[in-house]
């Protein structure tokens, strides 16, 4: 299986990044970490091993990137308009540099978004608010709306609102979207959620799957027994989903 180490320095950012591709060719998935994990996660989870066939097969390339959640949503030690500014420095690192790399190493032109937990959300709201770019997204575990508390896992914001935060959580401006070029693109798009029978964001992906299909748009709810929030779970997901 073909494996590479990227890093450079972000002009996004203003500071180094790191990523990790797998593969030779195939469909382009950007995988998102988790919780404030890192690049190599997935791999240390054998959750790359479990997608070894595909992987070498040449049906996927993947691109483990790495997060900076500690400096956006868990920096508590910053205000929460300057959480959502950080991420959306995040949001612009990936669409512009992460995306050139890709562009490089593949003919595609849509990708597909991923990832776990916390990763999950990120995928869903780049190929939310972008959804010309990708043709498929994949969420597992996911919380897709970052301001509800529920419990052991609060309000990252604290109360604060603007349109930052507000245009940044698919379960807040989906269930409002009228415009519709994206929702035209978006029906063009294939969306798989997975969650735990058990897990506490099953009501958020209920709300956020049922939003979509108000709007016609197709999603597919799966809904695994337990609360299915672990890597052992996520190494049979992946080999379902993606």
């Amino acid at each position: 299986m073909n494996r590479e180490y990227h890093t450079w320095f972000s002009p996004s950012l203003q500071r180094d990044m790191e990523l990790l591709v797998f593969g030779h060719a195939g469909e382009p998935v950007l995988f998102f970490p988790t919780r404030t994990a890192h690049f190599y996660d997935y791999e240390d989870w054998l959750v790359i091993e479990a997608l070894r066939h595909k992987i070498e097969a040449g049906n996927l390339q993947v691109y483990c990137l790495d997060s900076i959640d500690k400096e956006s949503f868990y920096a508590r030690d910053i205000p929460p308009s300057a959480r959502i500014a950080r991420h959306l420095q995040y949001e612009r690192y990936v669409l512009k540099e992460v995306l050139d790399l890709v562009r490089k190493r593949t003919s595609y032109r849509t990708f597909v978004a991923a990832g776990c937990s916390l990763g999950a959300y990120h995928a869903a709201n780049l190929a939310f608010k972008y959804p010309a770019l990708f043709h498929k997204m994949v969420g597992l575990s996911g919380r897709y709306d970052l301001t509800t508390s529920m419990p052991h896992f609060e309000d990252l914001f604290e109360g604060y609102r603007d349109e930052d935060v507000y245009y940044n959580m698919p379960g807040l401006y989906i269930p409002n979207l009228r415009d519709e070029y994206f929702i035209s693109l978006m029906k063009k798009m294939e969306i798989i959620f997975v969650v735990g029978e058990n897990d506490v964001f099953l009501e958020n992906n209920r709300l956020l799957s049922n939003a979509l299909w108000e709007k016609g748009i197709w999603n597919a709810l799966h809904l695994w027994d337990g609360e299915s929030h672990k890597a052992k779970y996520w190494r049979h997901m992946v080999q379902l989903y993606l």
